[in-house]
């Protein structure tokens, strides 16, 4: 099977070369390294396997499953945002089990505290008395760690998931403890309009690749939800990939080539997104907007749709995609602009329209 970069990819088809015998497709992102088409076959079949058995619980929510596929293939964590009873909890269990991930879970309630989550070190004493301090590892040590309600907790503890998100270590006591390869944090979050929540500090919200809006499901999804839910044989999640061959699937997603033509959409995507950006229309009405990580999430996001879609480069329609879950929690409203009704969703429309 050969498969060759297709739709408005900005790469051209034919930039493929022999390698040792085998037929590559070379990513001029990153030089010397190159995507065996042995290897993209097995992570296909891989990625169909874990999308099929994640749809066999997740029922109507197609776009969400796929949303949280990306981010994880993209090596990222995702914020799922949705009112209760909608799934999301429950599809963060099920792609730990879908993907062999040790999984841990952390409630996240008003008194949670740091510790809590990174863990602390105790005072022990051996059978001679001697006294020394352990470290007792929290949750945080897990490969998928469900943050469930995340903003439930004080922006105090929410913030102990900074270092973790970003560097994959944390520290405590001034002794650095590695976290488990690989590792992502899944967050679930209400609207912040409901009662008892508490807005993420703008700086955990960047680490998300991610957030993913989760929606009611429609009617016929609805039903197939009484009939198959309510029984005594209510379906299970079964694993379809072991952590290693999700790690040789992230591993491939950062082969893959990117168009210049692409490259240049991202930038001009996520720079018009800003304050002072070129258009006056979009940047009067935010008083803030995505960084530099933002064009990175779409770069790797856009990747990882790319393949688990079946194609070996990134295109245009990927950004149109990806623009809304990769901004939508990086960008914020002026005052004026809420009060004229603007929405930042609107802001995103029109940024996609200029794609083309």
């Amino acid at each position: 099977m050969t498969i060759q970069p297709t739709g408005r990819t900005g790469y051209g088809a034919g930039d493929t070369q022999t390698f040792a015998g085998t037929r590559v497709v070379a990513a001029p992102t990153a030089p010397g390294e190159a995507v065996a088409e042995a290897a993209v076959d097995q992570t296909l079949a891989a990625l169909a396997r874990a999308r099929q058995a994640i749809g066999g619980v997740i029922f109507g929510q197609q776009a969400v499953i796929d949303q949280a596929l990306v981010t994880i293939l993209a090596g990222g964590h995702g914020l799922f945002v949705g009112l209760p009873g909608l799934a999301k909890t429950r599809l963060v269990d099920a792609l730990g089990v879908v993907l062999g991930l040790e999984t841990r879970r952390v409630q996240f309630t008003p008194d949670l505290m740091p510790s809590d989550i990174l863990g602390s070190e105790i005072l022990d004493e051996d059978e001679h008395g001697r006294r020394s301090f352990r470290f007792v590892r929290g949750p945080v040590f897990a490969q998928l760690l469900m943050a469930d309600e995340i903003n439930r907790a004080s922006p105090r503890t929410q913030s102990a998931l900074l270092q973790a998100m970003q560097e994959r270590h944390v520290t405590v006591a001034g002794e650095r403890h590695d976290l488990p390869a690989p590792f992502h944090v899944l967050a679930t979050q209400n609207p912040i309009e409901q009662e008892g929540a508490y807005p993420l500090p703008e700086a955990q919200l960047d680490r998300f690749l991610l957030q993913i809006d989760v929606p009611y499901p429609d009617r016929e999804a609805e039903r197939r939800i009484l009939l198959e839910t309510t029984g005594n044989d209510e379906a299970r999640p079964q694993q379809a990939l072991t952590a290693a061959e999700l790690m040789q699937a992230q591993r491939l997603v950062r082969q893959l080539p990117v168009g210049e033509r692409v490259v240049e959409a991202i930038l001009d995507m996520v720079r018009a997104a800003r304050p002072e950006g070129g258009d006056a229309g979009i940047a009067s009405h935010l008083s803030w907007g995505p960084g530099p990580r933002a064009s990175q999430a779409l770069m790797l996001a856009a990747r990882a749709r790319a393949l688990l879609d079946g194609r070996l480069a990134p295109s245009l329609d990927d950004l149109a995609a990806l623009a809304g879950p990769v901004l939508r929690h990086r960008m914020a409203l002026t005052f004026s602009a809420r009060a004229d009704g603007v929405s930042v969703a609107s802001l995103i429309d029109r940024l996609v329209a200029r794609l083309g």
